[in-house]
């Protein structure tokens, strides 16, 4: 039996072939059945099956001045984006006006002017600052969309799911800069019109879906992330607000039914609010698909507070 000639460590779990053919690897070798090619020009142990894992087998091709950018560099950040990824979404490659975007099976390459965008390391890779990221896929997005993202970037809770530690921090002022200097772009108009709509201290995406959906009723808009406090001490910090009215409403993820901690801690809290006269509106993903029952239950209780 013919056994397979084992790999240098030092090529890692993806490398280029240039890399193994510099190493002494053979071209049988480096073309064998075991080996998965998610790029050209790239051999990986395995295939890849996360989007993070599709980014570290791109890293071997990397040239000077490439970064990533548009919706992979969205994800990169853990930015909400509306469409979950997939095996088939190309991974954007963003480089400088005078060189030629890469052109391979899996990439989309595009030109940016290298002083739009602040490059960063995110994972290991070269990647272009969030602002440069929404800009540079704006125009794939809803306003709605647009907004998500926003609110994202802009909030300063530790508890927003998915974003990256220690990402470089964006306040609305940076967005509205950016505008500016980039004048008139493909998706401009839709960040322009989402800038409007975004609010800070902003928790979730799904917050951020709750907040149109109840205006788009018209009902008026509520108070993001307010502190219910109780003779200086805090009581409550819920999602969406009619402070005047008393009136809460809470947007249910898995987490708040998965996590016994948490859903304990949550039927204690609305307890306490609902002793102090609050009125506590809980809603699901349910809910956001189906809305009229749950805007029909927030209009009876601005009604019934208002009297």
């Amino acid at each position: 039996m013919r056994h397979r000639i084992e790999l240098p460590p030092a090529l890692g779990a993806r490398f280029a072939v240039r890399d193994a053919a510099a190493a002494g690897i053979r071209r049988g070798r480096r073309d064998a059945a075991d080996l998965d090619r998610p790029f050209h020009g790239v051999r990986a142990n395995r295939a890849p099956t996360t989007f993070h894992e599709l980014v570290a087998c791109y890293v071997p091709r990397l040239k000077p001045h490439h970064r990533v950018g548009g919706v992979s560099a969205a994800r990169l950040w853990g930015l909400p984006h509306p469409r979950p990824w997939t095996r088939v979404e190309p991974l954007e490659i963003v480089v400088p006006h005078h060189l030629t975007p890469p052109n391979t099976r899996g990439v989309r390459g595009r030109r940016l002017a290298e002083e739009r965008a602040t490059t960063w390391n995110a994972a290991g890779v070269p990647v272009v600052d969030p602002v440069a990221a929404l800009f540079t896929c704006a125009a794939t997005l809803t306003v709605e969309q647009a907004a998500i993202m926003i609110d994202a970037m802009i909030t300063d809770a530790a508890n927003y799911p998915g974003l990256i530690p220690g990402r470089p921090r964006t306040s609305r002022a940076d967005i509205e800069e950016r505008l500016a200097a980039w004048a008139r772009c493909p998706g401009c108009g839709i960040v322009r019109a989402a800038l409007c709509s975004a609010r800070e201290g902003v928790e979730s995406p799904k917050e951020t879906e709750t907040r149109p959906m109840i205006v788009r009723a018209g009902l008026p808009e509520p108070v993001v992330q307010y502190e219910v406090r109780e003779g200086g001490t805090l009581l409550a910090r819920v999602d969406l607000a009619y402070p005047d009215l008393r009136i809460a409403i809470e947007y249910e993820g898995d987490r708040h039914r998965t996590d016994k901690r948490q859903w304990r801690t949550d039927i204690r809290r609305q307890r306490d609010l609902e002793d102090r006269g609050w009125t506590v509106i809980r809603l699901t993903e349910l809910d956001l698909r189906d809305t009229g029952a749950i805007i029909a239950r927030i209009r009876r209780a601005v009604a019934v507070a208002a009297r």
